[in-house]
């Protein structure tokens, strides 16, 4: 199954969030204190792989409380719409015999008493299950005379609601929530270890639940029970001393002990060199080798690497590598090698990295979302990929104190909101000092969706190798044609040119075109690109770029059309102009932002399709003019 978006309600400092659209990988950026970590943590809790306990105590807002513990069964705190795919569906109406229709897209709700409910946005799926009744049937011959036969009919069996529910609630992905706080601890006193484990606490040590977690998945990852790295190392002195009260070894003890220990060390071993293998196999950033030894009472984890081959304990090794061991351990342990199943929660992931490895991290983020997705929160610049910044969401406080989430990455009404996407706009370079330090080049257009659209299509075309920059380009939205003129003026200091400008071909575009010409442009109109010398269609948008068969998807989404042929657009003219009067004439209300929806979902589609050589010239025309 795929997450498609969520919603979070009457959980902790949230009321009601709003939906969270969700792509292979989402990012939640916002202020500490937003609430991040709750809209992540109620989603754990959906359908967590380990843990998750509801506790309405705890989860419940403090302000409603009071009303709402006697109602946990009306009480729901999350919602979450997920698209499910062909072998699942067969599955689920096999075992319940219904129909696979109706299955494509469910959205599945949770209550604060653990229970689910199911909602089927396409239609409930129908009973396939029949069952043969015998019916009494009065027929009346030509004399009229009446004789009454009996006939055997099949009829239709509904199924059991609550056995689809069932079904439905066994094919979710399970969820692996992970923070910084669960880092794993390297100085591992056993003794203290297994009282843990057992729920136990020690005398003056404060518990701390996360790394209890950690070190469970640990030892499950060994395959040995810290009880048995103990035993397995005791010393024979000591056995002598519990067993018969003596000081001195028997020889057969101390045999046993040496077998013992041998044993030990041979198992962990052959762990730690499984650990190197697999971490490797995930993490390619470095070759690392791990060593597990077991001295008398203690465990500790050795490393080494290709660089610095001298061996030290994990804990002088740096905070990152610690995270990304101890969150690799969750994730494998967690998702129990099932990995194609699991969705990954990552709270303030790599906080403690480099920001050049930050950076790293969210390239590493691409490659794990190939087979599982993932929503992670952050506060940091270098973890919002900039090329993919339509996967961000906006979270902050609204004016009643509670915590929403946005996909309008300019939303803010106050200062602790502008706060809150500030991570953004610094990953998308918006100020000199950015665009400098980076030696990128930088392209302004109108507005968000044109951006998601060029770089969509630059990388289909660096990948074809039809274009090889020398620079990164990065494409910076001006929030309006109308912001065009303000961005420039802080773009136009870099080696004392001005920035290239792409800009639509509609009326607003003509406008603001004719007054750069007049004005900042004047000497340096070939670097005001419209977007209408690409496309022979009049009063061109960005939209005009992409062939109609890749918005075909989006369109009918955004129409919740069921057959293709609902909306069917002249190539010859403006497909925004289009859609919007196919709306009016259909009394169909376009969201807010619908162009931005339109085009997250139709760079999906680039990214997948094979762009032909005739789709792809006009694109390489395009970006030959300022690469």
């Amino acid at each position: 199954m795929k997450l498609l978006k969520y919603k979070v309600m009457n959980f902790r400092s949230v009321k009601n969030s709003g939906w969270i659209n969700c792509d292979e990988v989402t990012t939640l950026v916002g202020i500490n204190e937003a609430g991040k970590s709750n809209l992540l943590l109620a989603l754990w809790k959906l359908n967590p792989a380990t843990g998750g306990i509801i506790d309405p105590l705890h989860d419940l807002p403090v302000s409603e409380l009071s009303v709402l513990r006697d109602k946990l069964s009306e009480t729901s705190f999350i919602t979450a719409e997920f698209e499910v795919d062909e072998i699942i569906r067969k599955s689920i109406s096999s075992k319940v015999e219904c129909k696979e229709y109706g299955l494509e897209c469910i959205r599945i709700t949770r209550y604060y008493d653990g229970n689910y409910s199911v909602e089927y946005p396409n239609g409930k799926p129908q009973s396939t299950k029949t069952a043969e009744e015998t019916i009494e049937e009065a027929i009346t011959d030509d004399n009229g005379n009446e004789e009454i036969t009996k006939k055997t009919i099949t009829k239709e069996v509904e199924y059991d609601e609550n056995d689809l529910v069932d079904e439905i609630v066994s094919a979710l992905p399970s969820f692996v929530y992970y923070s910084n706080y669960g880092n794993l601890s390297t100085k591992i006193y056993l003794p203290h270890v297994i009282k843990w484990l057992a729920g136990g606490n020690i005398p003056g040590i404060e518990r701390n639940e996360d790394q209890v977690r950690t070190l469970r998945v640990l030892f499950q990852f060994v395959n040995l029970k810290p009880e048995e790295i103990l035993a397995l190392g005791k010393d024979p002195k000591l056995v002598a001393r519990e067993q018969r009260n003596d000081s001195e070894p028997t020889k057969q003890e101390i045999e046993k002990a040496e077998k013992d220990k041998e044993e030990r060390t041979i198992l962990l071993q052959s762990a730690a060199a499984k650990l190197t293998k697999d971490f490797h196999d995930w993490w390619q950033q470095g070759e690392y080798k791990f060593r597990f030894v077991a001295d008398g009472e203690y465990f500790a984890i050795w490393v080494s690497d290709s660089r610095r081959q001298a061996e030290v304990s994990l804990d002088l090794r740096s905070t990152g590598l610690q995270w990304f061991l101890s969150f690799y351990l969750i994730f494998l342990v967690e998702s129990q090698y099932n990995h194609k199943n699991a969705i990954l929660l990552l709270d303030e992931a790599g906080l403690t990295l480099h920001p050049l490895a930050q950076k790293d991290l969210s390239v590493f983020f691409n490659q794990l979302s190939k087979n599982n997705q993932i929503i992670n929160t952050t506060h940091s610049p270098f973890i919002v990929d900039a090329n993919n910044i339509d996967r961000c969401k906006v979270v902050y406080v609204d004016k009643q104190g509670y915590t929403v989430a946005s996909d309008n990455l300019r939303q803010g009404q106050d200062e602790l909101n502008e706060k809150s996407i500030y991570a953004v706009h610094a990953a998308l370079g918006l100020s000199v000092s950015d665009i400098l330090l980076q030696g990128c080049k930088p392209v302004i257009v109108e507005g968000p969706s044109d951006q998601i659209y060029l770089n969509a299509i630059k990388q289909v075309l660096i990948s074809k190798n039809k274009i090889s920059p020398k620079e990164e380009i990065v494409f910076i939205p001006a929030g309006g044609v109308k912001g065009i003129a303000g961005v420039v003026s802080i773009l136009s200091g870099k080696n004392g040119e001005l920035p290239y400008v792409i800009v639509d071909s509609d009326q607003s575009g003509q406008s603001v075109i004719s007054k750069l010409k007049s004005g900042l442009y004047n000497s340096n109109t070939e670097r005001i690109i419209e977007v209408g010398e690409y496309t022979n269609i009049p009063n061109a948008e960005i939209e005009d770029l992409i062939p109609h068969k890749y918005l075909d998807r989006a369109i009918n989404h955004i129409f919740n059309a069921v057959e293709d042929d609902d909306f069917e657009p002249d190539p010859k003219t403006n497909i925004v102009r289009q859609i919007e009067d196919f709306a009016n004439r259909n009394n169909i209300q376009l969201e807010k932002g619908w162009k931005v929806d339109l085009a997250k979902r139709t760079k999906k589609v680039i990214l997948s399709k094979n762009a032909t050589e005739n789709e792809t010239n006009k694109w390489i025309k395009l970006f030959n003019t300022f690469i």
